[in-house]
């Protein structure tokens, strides 16, 4: 559950922004997250739906000032959910799944905002190699 993963070349990313409502907390949506991860493993991992690897993280508040263009050094708390597929088709194929949007539904209560964004890999490589 908490390993490394190996990702194949080609492969699809979903990065899901979530921003919470005032007040919650991710402790608050931790076993939702957690729930439907688990669900989008089990019914969809590998040959059985697509879904590769998975990773969630918060928004540490950390702004690169070597890595940012532009003034602004500020953004909202936030997580993110990110996700890999085989294809974008099969990613769309788990979220229409009605257990999938049972379990996303709870989670969108606490949220005052989610945008998924989907990106084709272009480069990957490892320290060493």
């Amino acid at each position: 559950m908490f390993g490394p993963i190996t990702l194949p070349f080609g492969a699809k990313m979903l990065f899901n922004t979530v921003k919470l409502k005032p007040g919650v907390t991710f402790e608050d949506v931790e076993l939702a997250v957690g729930e439907l991860c688990s669900f989008v493993k089990g019914t969809y991992g590998g040959d059985k739906g697509g879904f590769l690897a998975g990773q969630v993280f918060k928004y540490s508040g950390f702004v690169s000032n070597e890595g940012s263009l532009t003034e602004s050094r500020t953004a909202d708390d936030h997580y993110v959910i990110v996700t890999y597929w085989r294809s974008f088709e099969e990613h769309e194929r788990s979220h229409a799944d009605e257990v999938f949007n049972k379990k996303f539904a709870v989670l969108a209560t606490m949220c005052s905002d989610t945008k998924e964004l989907g990106y084709d890999m272009l480069w990957q490589g490892a320290a060493g190699s």
